[in-house]
């Protein structure tokens, strides 16, 4: 069951990009930061505004990594924020052109749901059924090999390396550090789950490994805490020791 999620999330994701630049006619959007992009549906749509708006949110999320948020609602104008808390958004300092964060959300969702690691042949086939392939100018993200193999690798979003003892070569992609520290799996559980139109717990070994990695950064969490209190009481002892003395 978990292995065949992917690749319907990728057919829907897929639909719904050949579906956006009809539905979603006008879009503006800055060159600032994420926090700071706005949008608004020309006045040609206002009578269906609603139903626009809120398939326009979902394509926002899917294929670029957004979630809309209202900032002025006499205005009608929105916040564009980068999903899950990713702190970038695959777009080189002074590029022009789309943000890429709905690729990396789905090719860590790949990853986790292949077992926490996934050949490069498996996130390459995911990728083909949205449109996006290597070697090929894809007509939203542009062509995406260096992005994936290179940039987010070097960003630490992702691990690419050699397969153990394979032979011909084969590569396999793994969660970076960075991916690790802004992303946990319960939110891409939950992203997978609202594209399935179902919930986390609908994937049964997922969900569990998704609650034990609550667990562990709760836990983390905590310790961190505690060490900071430690040191901060330390320090404050340090002090007073200090003034007793003088």
């Amino acid at each position: 069951m978990g292995r065949a999620r992917p690749q319907e999330c990728a057919h829907r994701c897929h639909r719904q990009e050949c579906s956006f630049a009809g539905e979603f006619h006008a879009v503006q959007v800055s060159n600032e930061r994420a926090d700071n992009q706005f949008f608004c549906v020309i006045k040609e749509y206002e009578g269906h505004f609603v139903e626009i708006f809120q398939k326009a949110c979902e394509y926002m999320e899917m294929i670029f990594g957004f979630d809309v948020k209202e900032v002025d609602p006499t205005n009608h104008c929105y916040v564009l924020l980068i999903k899950m808390g990713l702190t970038y958004d695959g777009m080189l300092h002074g590029e022009k052109g789309v943000p890429k964060t709905g690729i990396l959300i789905l090719i860590l969702s790949v990853i986790f749901m292949r077992g926490n690691r996934a050949t490069e042949e498996e996130v390459w086939e995911v990728l083909s059924l949205t449109g996006i392939r290597s070697g090929r100018k894809h007509f939203i993200f542009g062509e995406p090999r260096e992005l994936i193999t290179k940039v987010f690798v070097k960003e630490k979003y992702l691990k690419y390396r050699r397969v153990a003892n394979s032979d011909p070569a084969k590569f396999e992609f793994l969660w970076g550090p960075r991916a690790h520290a802004e992303v946990t799996k319960m939110q891409v559980l939950e992203f997978l789950a609202k594209v399935h139109e179902t919930d986390p717990s609908s994937f049964p070994s997922q969900y569990e490994e998704a609650l034990q990695d609550e667990e562990e950064r709760a836990r983390a969490h905590i310790s961190a805490g505690a060490v900071s209190a430690s040191v901060g009481n330390a320090g404050s002892n340090a002090k007073s020791s200090s003034f007793s003395h003088t």
